[in-house]
């Protein structure tokens, strides 16, 4: 079994840097075997390349791409907490939408995450998960993606 890091550079995939707070709390924490990231936006080089909400501004496809974007912000957020080859497994996957009024699709865009976490962990990135949509989220960004996973001593 390859460790997480050697997995991300069989597909090719290089953690960014951890996004900055936009307001008052921590990227990630530990508690126990478990590591909760705070919520991540779909920041490229510490910028939000797509603003708007999903179904108007922004496609479903469109979204999902930025839905695994933010799924790498969260994984960069433990690697830096505890180390990415500490995940034992993903427990729970947490997306948020900003759905234009009758966008109905937040589980495919949330996919967009999930799937990432099956090609890096398979099945140990099999996991809960909640897609829900909502009117706005910070920055006008599109997505914001939550990551708990269960990490080794």
């Amino acid at each position: 079994m390859s460790t997480v890091s050697e997995r991300l550079d069989e597909l090719g995939v290089t953690l960014p840097a951890v996004a900055a707070p936009v307001a008052a709390y921590v990227p990630a924490v530990r508690t126990g075997n478990q590591v909760w990231t705070s919520g991540q936006l779909p920041f490229i080089d510490g910028a939000l390349g797509t603003t708007g909400k999903v179904g108007a501004e922004v496609t479903a496809e469109e979204a999902a791409d930025l839905a695994r974007t933010a799924a790498l912000n969260a994984l960069a957020a433990v690697d830096a907490l505890v180390g990415a080859d500490k995940i034992t497994r993903v427990l729970k996957i947490v997306g948020f939408v900003a759905s234009a009024e009758g966008f109905t699709g937040q589980p495919t865009v949330v996919n967009g995450a999930s799937n990432l976490m099956g090609e890096i962990f398979g099945e140990a990135g099999a996991h809960a998960r909640s897609a829900v949509g909502v009117a706005e989220l910070p920055l006008a960004a599109p997505v914001e993606i939550e990551l708990i996973v269960e990490v080794a001593d």
